[in-house]
C-alpha cells in the first residue's frame, strides 16, 4: 500500500557562520523545527533564500514557491530598520542580512496570492508585520525588559485560529526576542498578547488563505506540549487541503 505523499512545507534557510562538521559557513534550520513539522506529517524543505540584495524578486521567489503546499517562516536574526522606515538603526539590532530579508518579505507577500497556507515565528511575524505596512520597535529596553530565554504565559482571544489550533486561551510561551510588532500591518488583527502587553500573535481574518503568526517559538516545546505541536498540526492539516478548497483564514 502506498501513502498518501507528505505535504511540503517551504522553510527558507538561515544563513550561519560555522556549524558543527562542515568546513564552511552553512545555511540551517533549527531540528525541533524540522521535527516538529515531520511530526506534524509534513515533509520540511530547507531552500535557498535567494533574492537580490536590498529588493525583492517577485516573479522569481513566487515560482519557486509554487511547488509546495505551505510555507513556515522561522526565526531569525533583526530585519533591517529601513525595512520598515526606521531613520536609524538601534545599536541593539543584530545579523541583519539584506538578501535574507528580501527573500522572506517576497515570501511573505506571495504566500496568500499563491494559496499556500503560512506559519510565521518569532521574525517570521515581524517579516509579516513589515510586509503588510507594519512597523517594529527595535529593542524591548535591554536585560529584563526583552523576552529572551524567557517563558511567560500568553492570552489568547477566545474564537481566534490561535486559541482553536492549541486548544486553549492561555498558553505557556517559550520566547527568544529583543523586538515586537509597534504599528499594525494592514489587514492583519492581534489575538495573543503577553501580561506586560506585547503582541503575541497575529491572524488575518479577511485574508484569504490559512494564516497565523506568532511571537514566540512553539518549537521548542512542540515534542512534550500537545498545544504547542497543534501549530504545526495546523499548517500541514491546511497544506494537505487542494489549493482550490483552501478557504478564508479560520479555524480548523
Amino acid at each position: 500500500m502506498i501513502r498518501p505523499a507528505r505535504p511540503l512545507i517551504a522553510i527558507p534557510a538561515r544563513y550561519s557562520a560555522t556549524a558543527s562538521a562542515l568546513r564552511h559557513a552553512a545555511e540551517v534550520n533549527a531540528r525541533a523545527l524540522v521535527e516538529a513539522v515531520w511530526r506534524a506529517g509534513g515533509e520540511p524543505v530547507t531552500i535557498h533564500p535567494y533574492a537580490p540584495a536590498g529588493h525583492g524578486d517577485p516573479v522569481g521567489t513566487a515560482a519557486r514557491l509554487a511547488r509546495f503546499d505551505g510555507i513556515l517562516l522561522p526565526g531569525g536574526g533583526d530585519l533591517a530598520p529601513h525595512r520598515y522606515g526606521a531613520g536609524r538603526t538601534h545599536e541593539a539590532v543584530y545579523d541583519v542580512d539584506d538578501e535574507q530579508d528580501a527573500f522572506d518579505l517576497e515570501a511573505a507577500r506571495q504566500a496568500p496570492a499563491l494559496g499556500l497556507p503560512l506559519l510565521a515565528i518569532c521574525r517570521g511575524l515581524q517579516v509579516v508585520n513589515t510586509a503588510l505596512g507594519g512597523t517594529l520597535h527595535q529593542d524591548m529596553g535591554g536585560p529584563g525588559r526583552d523576552h529572551r530565554h524567557v517563558r511567560h504565559p500568553v492570552r489568547l482571544t477566545p474564537g481566534s485560529t490561535v486559541a482553536a489550533v492549541t486548544g486553549t486561551d492561555k498558553i505557556e510561551a517559550s520566547c527568544y526576542h529583543h523586538q515586537h510588532v509597534d504599528r499594525l500591518g494592514e489587514g492583519l488583527a492581534v489575538t495573543a498578547r503577553a501580561a506586560d502587553g506585547t503582541v503575541e500573535a497575529v491572524e488575518a481574518p479577511a485574508a484569504g488563505g490559512w494564516f497565523l503568526a506568532v511571537q514566540w517559538h512553539p518549537e521548542d516545546t512542540a515534542a512534550h506540549d500537545a498545544a504547542q505541536q497543534g501549530l504545526f498540526d495546523a499548517l500541514v492539516r491546511a497544506a494537505r487541503e487542494p489549493r482550490r478548497a483552501r478557504g478564508r483564514c479560520s479555524p480548523p
